[in-house]
């Protein structure tokens, strides 16, 4: 029996089991068994010479956006919209058989769009080439799910549970869940607060199926069986994603109104280009790109080319700043004066752990180096030693 069929068969089984207190440690095993072979499913087979074909295009700029739809939504016309790059549309599916990158330029910051093919129902399990699609999305700092607003609103439960069954997880957070493989010991079950979804035992049997007889578990807070088996999964990747429903100019204004009141939702229409920029402020929004731009001491501000930082892509304080500019620059560093929104003065006085705000203006003031052999007219010119027991001794006068 391969892996599909052993998934479908124990989702089978669970649709057939009952939910209450007393079925409820049977089923968080058959969850943990399904995580345990959707994890075997992505892995490369064995014996395989190498990848195959994917859709990985090189990183470039402070960003990166990947669009995920269904076939025929408009995900390669709002690509040409925003970045100028053409891709191929037209009114049949699968138009877009790879990878098309962009750059938008939007606040003096270059974000990269990855226009993707469009992903089917079964995605997770191969069909239509969707692991590679969705593997290009874990890689990206915000998913952008292009919905049709014509259409129902099932496609946008199928396209998240597609990326949820790899390893995706769509605005949400990491679960407050600390876990730690032991060589000796035992289990050591801990919370911090009470669980209402998990207990003591319900826990030993999720990591009795993963063979883990010796870890340090701690909840620190009300976290499910879900959770947990992602903690031990430890491959789920949290990244936010905004709905974008196009094609509002099909649909009546009741229609509009309700897809916009969604949560994490945008409208917006490439045929008219309609509410374009707000999707483009929306995108920087949920980026959270901070732009801090340098001072050389004694001159003026250099407003054109900012340093980008951002809390996904290694954090925004002073010493990422650093780390950013130079890696040697971080020893040399004496203080740092800050202008902005983040200082509550002008100029203030700042260590490493500041955190910085978009826009703020940065002055870097290195340490002095040290001069050797005293100041002044202590200065001593000579290289003999000091002590006098380390001095060469003259040689005696001739009588």
């Amino acid at each position: 029996m391969g892996i599909l069929e052993k998934i479908k068969e124990i989702e089978a089984e669970m649709a057939r089991t009952q939910k209450n207190k007393a079925t409820e440690y049977h089923l968080g095993q058959l969850k943990a068994k399904i995580a345990k072979l959707r994890t075997q499913l992505l892995e490369p087979p064995k014996g395989s010479a190498g990848g195959g074909d994917g859709f990985e295009v090189t990183k470039f700029g402070h960003g990166r956006v990947a669009l995920i739809g269904f076939p025929s939504v408009g995900k390669s016309t709002l690509l040409t919209m925003l970045t100028g790059t053409h891709s191929e549309a037209a009114s049949y599916e699968f138009t877009t058989l790879t990878c098309i990158p962009g750059i938008i330029h939007y606040n003096d910051t270059k974000i990269q769009l990855l226009d993707l093919p469009g992903i089917i129902e079964g995605a997770s399990e191969g069909k239509g080439r969707g692991r590679q699609v969705i593997a290009v999305a874990k890689s990206s700092d915000l998913v952008l799910m292009v919905l049709d607003a014509s259409k129902s609103e099932g496609h946008r439960q199928i396209l998240t549970r597609e990326l949820e069954a790899v390893g995706l997880r769509l605005n949400k957070r990491p679960p407050q869940i600390y876990f730690k493989r032991k060589k000796t010991g035992g289990i050591s079950f801990n919370s911090m607060i009470p669980l209402t979804h998990v207990d003591e035992k319900l826990c030993y049997q999720i990591l009795h199926e993963y063979k883990i007889h010796n870890a340090e578990v701690l909840f620190r807070e009300d976290a499910t069986v879900d959770d947990l088996i992602d903690v031990i999964e430890g491959n789920r990747k949290y990244i936010k994603c905004v709905y974008v429903y196009n094609k509002i100019d099909v649909v009546g204004i009741d229609d509009v109104d309700n897809l916009a009141r969604q949560p994490n939702s945008l409208v917006i229409s490439c045929n008219l280009q309609l509410n374009l920029d707000r999707l483009l402020a929306r995108m920087w929004e949920e980026m959270g790109l901070v732009r801090v731009y340098t001072k050389p001491q004694g001159q003026q501000p250099d407003f054109t080319d900012p340093v980008v930082l951002s809390t996904d892509r290694g954090g925004c304080t002073v010493e990422d700043f650093c780390n950013h500019i130079h890696r040697s620059l971080l020893k040399d560093v004496k203080y740092v004066l800050v202008w902005g929104t983040s200082a509550r003065h002008y100029p203030q006085h700042c260590g490493l752990g500041h955190v910085l705000q978009d826009e703020d203006v940065v002055q870097i003031v290195k340490k002095k180096e040290k001069e050797e052999g005293g100041r002044g007219r202590f200065k001593s010119h000579t290289n003999a030693p000091t002590r006098i027991s380390d001095r060469e001794k003259k040689a005696p006068l001739k009588t």
